[in-house]
């Protein structure tokens, strides 16, 4: 972040908001002319700040309203165990997330199904299939109190 200045900072903190804000209206909201903005934003992509663009659903309006953090241990812990867990957990559609954790579990998955029968699919003929799953611990989210995907980048103001 450091070789980020304020127009920098501006720039992805509004996309953040709304990725469909034009060059020119940045440009107004940041006191700027396009040019530069355009110019900012070219860069801010070549560099990795910006990974993606994307819309964001509401799981319950595309039928996938209940959600899973599912913990997974595996059997063994050899970097091809873990590389081959991850490559294949990551093609389910069903997987949102994954993470790689410290702690007693290896992986921990953010799901999004339908309903407590698509989880049991899930889990009996996916899941419980990868190589070298051992154990599974699953939550299931009741009510939702927050779900940012924005980061504040001007230290918390």
């Amino acid at each position: 972040m450091n070789e980020l200045d304020a127009i920098d900072l501006g720039i992805l903190q509004l996309l953040q908001n709304d990725a469909r804000l034009s060059h020119k209206e940045l440009a107004y909201k940041l006191n700027k002319s396009v040019t530069p903005i355009h110019v900012r934003i070219r860069r801010l992509q070549k560099d990795g700040y910006i990974k993606r663009y994307a819309t964001i659903l509401d799981p319950k309006k595309i039928g996938r309203g209940l959600i899973a953090f599912t913990q997974v241990q595996l059997k063994e812990h050899s970097q091809d165990t873990l590389l081959t867990f991850q490559r294949e957990v990551v093609k389910l559609s069903e997987v949102m997330e994954c993470y790689h954790m410290t702690g007693a579990f290896d992986f921990l998955l953010r799901i999004a199904i339908s309903d407590m029968n698509e989880y049991n699919e899930l889990l009996m003929n996916k899941l419980s299939k990868l190589r070298d799953v051992g154990t599974m611990q699953s939550f299931f989210v009741m009510s939702e109190a927050k779900n940012e995907t924005a980061y504040v980048l001007d230290g918390g103001k």
